[in-house]
């Protein structure tokens, strides 16, 4: 059975089978986290998470990215929202997922909570991301036109990081596993509304993965083919859907090491658009006054969720290409200030949303979701243009990130902090596979 199969892989894999690079990859997933992490605990979806953990009480097992202690499902609930809020999170392709969101604030907990080592802490981690990407990949791209992959494949690593740290055993690790897709939930509605939902999502599949392995281990049992049985998570969430993908080089490969850091603070789906934009400024000199219309070209998915040529509120404009775009042309940036009621507001910018047009360009659809590209044509007033295709945003494995450009967004997000705390806390992390006891408190030295 699949799910056996997902859990003897769990139960088998220890941190002396990665790779050096896997290991090195994962403190960079985990300092990207942390920066995110940091930027959004002031907002104030998560504050109002915050303040409902509070009235709620819990045992004081592990720390909250506030300053806070409770429980370690709760602190689960809180660290996964406020690392989602910024959008600055890292995301996988293929899979369509933010793992860090979930399976971090999960791990995390867990790790405070049990004392648990640095080096069980990466294991936890690397094992959370193989199994929610693997599951992604099985039932994307259709299950994505309804389901927030992160918050519903995402539960299932949740529930395998934490397993591993509580050393469950394999018939337990299924039932995590059980008990994780039949909560597993998250519905796109949210971004019509431009709710605050998206910031429970995350938070929610760390807790409810958190919660499974903890029930698990208490021998509590839940379906034993959740994934596919007649009425498991494939045929219930997607339209199509490839089991395959589960188990395809499993323990062969970390795809942990394909994961994609962010560096604009928007909509993945936009950012595309926002290099192409970026590159083009470099190369040429334009006059937007000058611009007729702006033809982005890109796959179906990315006008799924971020065609919106009138966002009304900031958190909206992140998740529209059309603001996204003229925000890039007239900025030349679309960093996390760059997202304000200003900017918003800006009748320069809206004019130049009015002269956006987007479609769907059949070859980038057809190359979706292993490449996330875009094509971007300015047309002027004189009826001259220019044009510019990506298929790899930056930030993604063929187009990567360095850590130096890492460790500076993370200061960045936290420059509200003393300079000497970031610091401590970036070379702390890069450094976690030496402790032997992890706390928050440490991982968090910055806020």
């Amino acid at each position: 059975m699949l799910s056996q199969t997902v859990a003897k892989f769990i139960r088998n894999t220890s941190y002396e089978d990665f790779p050096e690079e896997v290991i090195d990859f994962t403190k960079m997933c985990l300092l990207d986290w942390a920066g995110s992490a940091i930027a959004g605990k002031d907002k104030a979806p998560v504050q109002k998470i915050a303040e409902h953990i509070d009235e709620m009480g819990g045992h004081s097992q592990a720390a909250t990215v506030n300053g806070k202690t409770t429980s370690a499902v709760q602190a689960a609930l809180v660290n996964g929202a406020s690392s989602h809020i910024v959008e600055l999170d890292d995301i996988h392709k293929a899979s369509i997922i933010h793992a860090a969101t979930v399976v971090i604030p999960a791990a995390l907990a867990v790790s405070e909570w049990k004392e648990r080592s640095g080096k069980e802490l990466i294991t936890a981690i690397v094992l959370g991301y193989e199994v929610c990407y693997r599951i992604g990949e099985a039932v994307s791209p259709s299950h994505y036109y309804y389901w927030h992959n992160t918050a519903t494949c995402g539960t299932f690593g949740a529930a395998a990081a934490v397993a591993k740290l509580l050393d469950l055993s394999e018939e337990q690790l299924v039932y995590a596993l059980g008990s994780a897709g039949t909560q597993a939930s998250g519905l796109w509605e949210f971004i019509e509304d431009g709710a605050m939902t998206k910031q429970l999502h995350p938070g929610k599949a760390a807790y409810n993965g958190t919660l499974s392995a903890l029930l698990a281990e208490k021998d509590f049992t839940a379906a034993e083919k959740i994934l596919e049985g007649d009425r498991g998570f494939f045929l219930a969430t997607s339209e199509e859907f490839d089991q395959s993908r589960v188990t395809a080089e499993l323990g062969e490969r970390f795809k942990i090491t394909e994961n994609s850091f962010k560096v604009h603070a928007s909509c993945r789906h936009t950012h595309s658009v926002i290099d192409v934009i970026l590159d083009l400024i470099d190369k040429h000199q334009i006059d937007f006054d000058q611009v007729a219309a702006i033809h982005i070209g890109t796959y179906k998915t990315a006008l799924d969720i971020t065609n919106n040529p009138d966002p009304n509120t900031v958190y909206a404009s992140k998740f529209s290409i059309q603001f996204c775009a003229a925000l890039a042309c007239l900025r030349k940036q679309a960093s996390l200030s760059d997202f304000d009621e200003e900017n918003l507001q800006d009748a320069s910018i809206r004019s130049l949303i009015e002269r956006t047009k987007v479609f769907v360009e059949p070859t980038i659809e057809a190359d979706y979701p292993e490449k996330w590209g875009a094509e971007v044509e300015i047309v002027f007033n004189d009826d001259k243009s220019i044009k510019q295709q990506t298929d790899y945003p930056k930030g993604d494995p063929e187009n990567p990130v360095s850590l130096t450009e890492l460790t500076t967004k993370f200061k960045d997000l936290a420059s509200s902090s003393p300079e000497n705390d970031t610091e401590a806390m970036i070379e702390y992390i890069l450094n976690i596979d030496k402790e032997n006891e992890l706390a928050m408190h440490s991982i968090f030295k910055a806020v």
